[in-house]
């Protein structure tokens, strides 16, 4: 007996050592765990604001109905009652509140309707806790710029996602002492980490001219039975976005356009091929380069072939001599392929990317798309026929707008701008720092191409982008629809814009439509009369005064004088013709030709074989981007 008792003792002894000492960290933990338990607290998530500090998205608590299954005595009856207020399926709210857990949700973020209801029911181990939730006082307004919050109140695009550090704000913590059936035990554990709210962002938008644009896109897609489109206004000295606005139908048979359709902000991350309003870049490169003036002439017949391809302007005329600001005004392709022969593929290139093609703006939207810009090494015999008016390249909609302000800017690149200011804890605005810039075109060259896009408006192609009391340089553009699904084009689809800035001769304001497979196809008929209204309103709002009386600007460009002006098109390649090989190919005809009967608008250069051009080379007239002020160090997109 003494024996047993003494192995009874060593055993209880062995025992209370392994509980006391070398297992307790493990047991403490463990009943630690089953006390102490922590609750999130969720951060109030910062608002975005407009330029005048008007709400654009803000963050409202909702109640969420939770259960502590622990604490549910009848998981069926209780399921069966919460179904009836939640509209939930009865069996499924019955296994949550069967579940081996502390915490369920059984309805997030409902009203307070049914909160009331909810609590109503008095049911054992179900409570209400407030969550956040996203909503846009105005609406639909710029949602797909602002972009979405998950329910778990964290960014999933737009600007929600991007600047989603930012606005999400630190979590806090609640940590207390419970006992089984969730009391507070008195003395416990009691930690409190209170969460820290989001910081606020300012946008540079305006939320009257954001509307104004959207309204005015909207009735533009419809009377043009468009698929969709964009509509951006920029502050012309500052780089700020006032409005960036995308519409598009669902289904155009049964429904009007819509943000909501627009997945996505597409005037960042959707390229389409420019067409005319390319010819911006091309004519300001070539001025700028000194091998035209703005007073020069040249020959210009309606049709020209270059390596296998015959090209053509939209309209048929008798060949004639033709001013540069004739070119621009008519918008003729031949006239800018000539143009585009004397500036050769790689001051073209190099023009190309100062105006900012190939290359993201620098929104930091990770969607941001940089682009399509081909290097000349990699050009077919076709692309300096192409490419001068805009097909075989893609930008995005804020890239050609930015290449417009930039004239509009004097020739200094002015990098867009979406973010005024973010607003901390404290209150105060803290400013972002000013759009990067850099000189592109001399002053004298962008006041020259000024001058040629404010006669595009009086008498060319883009007349119907006139604004009563100002003077309106703008540039109109038609071009083909690639094909979403293949090499190639879409047969009888055409993207449609107009861009340009006003007033002429000091300009405050720089915009741009654009319009998805719109009936009648011509940028000048569909998209010019949505600019006018759009950059109207904005110079109200903005209360921007008309110019001066006899205010003008300084040029040597004539006025728009050709004959055959007739202000209608502007398709890039209109009506295409393929030649054989083994033709003879003419770059530029030295003696006047016949022209052809009117043709009908279809096609678009193919790239032909890779054929080589020769390059001139020779200092900026006035410190552009040539051999005196070349882009050095420039990254090469990937074709």
């Amino acid at each position: 007996m003494l024996v047993i008792w003494a192995l009874v003792a060593a055993v209880v002894v062995g025992r209370l050592a392994e509980l006391q000492w070398l297992g307790a960290k493990a047991y403490a933990d463990r009943g630690e765990k089953q006390l102490v338990h922590a609750v999130a607290l969720p951060a109030g998530r910062g608002s975005i604001f407009d330029r005048g500090g008007q709400d654009l998205a803000i963050s409202v608590d909702q109640p969420t109905i939770w259960a502590d299954p622990a604490l549910v005595v009848d998981p069926r009856g209780e399921a069966a009652q919460l179904a009836s207020v939640l509209g939930g399926d009865a069996a499924g709210l019955q296994d949550r509140l069967s579940r081996p857990a502390r915490f369920v949700y059984l309805g997030r973020q409902v009203g307070d309707d049914v909160a009331a209801r909810v609590k109503a029911l008095n049911l054992p181990g179900v409570a209400i806790l407030k969550e956040p939730r996203r909503f846009l006082p105005a609406g639909d307004l710029a949602a797909p710029l602002l972009g979405k919050v998950g329910i778990n109140d964290n960014g999933l695009t737009g600007l929600e996602y991007q600047y989603d550090k930012t606005l999400a704000g630190r979590p806090g913590r609640l940590v207390s002492e419970r006992d089984q059936s969730g009391r507070e035990l008195p003395g416990g554990v009691q930690q409190y980490d209170p969460s820290a709210h989001g910081d606020d962002l300012v946008l540079t938008v305006d939320r009257s001219i954001q509307y104004e644009a959207e309204r005015d896109l909207s009735a533009g897609i419809q009377a043009a039975h468009a698929l969709g489109g964009l509509a951006l206004v920029m502050d012309t000295k500052s780089g700020e976005l006032l409005a960036v606005a995308c519409l598009r139908a669902a289904d155009p048979a049964t429904a009007g356009p819509t943000t909501a359709a627009c997945d996505k902000d597409q005037a960042l991350t959707n390229v389409y091929e420019p067409g005319s309003v390319q010819k911006l870049v091309t004519i300001s490169a070539a001025l700028d380069q000194g091998v035209v003036k703005a007073d020069d002439s040249l020959i210009v017949p309606d049709h020209l072939q270059v390596a296998d391809h015959l090209f053509h302007d939209p309209e048929t005329h008798s060949t004639g001599r033709w001013s540069i600001t004739d070119v621009v005004a008519n918008s003729s392709n031949i006239g800018t392929i000539e143009v585009a022969s004397k500036l050769g593929r790689q001051r073209l290139y190099q023009y190309q990317q100062a105006f900012g093609f190939g290359r993201a703006t620098g929104l930091g939207d990770p969607g941001e798309s940089a682009g399509l810009l081909l290097d000349p090494a990699h050009y077919s015999g076709t692309s300096m026929g192409s490419i001068p008016i805009g097909q075989g390249i893609a930008v995005t909609a804020v890239q050609m707008l930015a290449a417009y302000n930039t004239v509009a800017n004097g020739g200094v690149y002015v990098a867009p701008k979406l973010v005024k200011a973010v607003v901390g804890a404290d209150g105060v605005p803290r400013p972002t720092a000013p759009s990067a810039t850099h000189r592109v075109v001399s002053a004298q060259t962008a006041t020259d191409m000024t001058a040629m896009l404010g006669e595009v408006v009086r008498v060319g192609t883009g007349k119907a982008g006139a604004i009563a009391g100002y003077q309106v340089a703008g540039k109109t553009g038609t071009a083909r629809k690639t094909n979403p699904n293949g090499p190639g084009y879409l047969d009888g689809a055409y993207i449609s814009s107009f861009a340009g800035f006003v007033p002429m001769q000091q300009p405050s304001l720089t915009a741009m439509v654009v319009l998805d497979q719109p009936t009648p196809i011509f940028g000048g008929k569909v998209s010019a009369p949505v600019f006018a209204q759009m950059a109207a309103y904005s110079l109200r709002q903005l209360r921007v005064p008309p110019p001066a009386p006899g205010e003008h600007l300084a040029t040597a460009a004539p006025a728009a004088t050709a004959a055959s002006a007739k202000g209608v098109g502007d398709v890039g390649d209109a009506g295409s013709t393929t030649v054989p090989a083994s033709t003879p190919v003419p770059f530029a005809p030295s003696t006047p030709t016949t022209a052809p009967a009117r043709r009908p608008t279809a096609g678009s250069a193919a790239p032909g074989p890779a054929a080589s051009t020769t390059t001139t080379t020779g200092a900026g007239r006035h410190g552009g981007v040539g051999p005196g002020g070349t882009l050095a160090g420039r990254s090469r997109p990937t074709p």
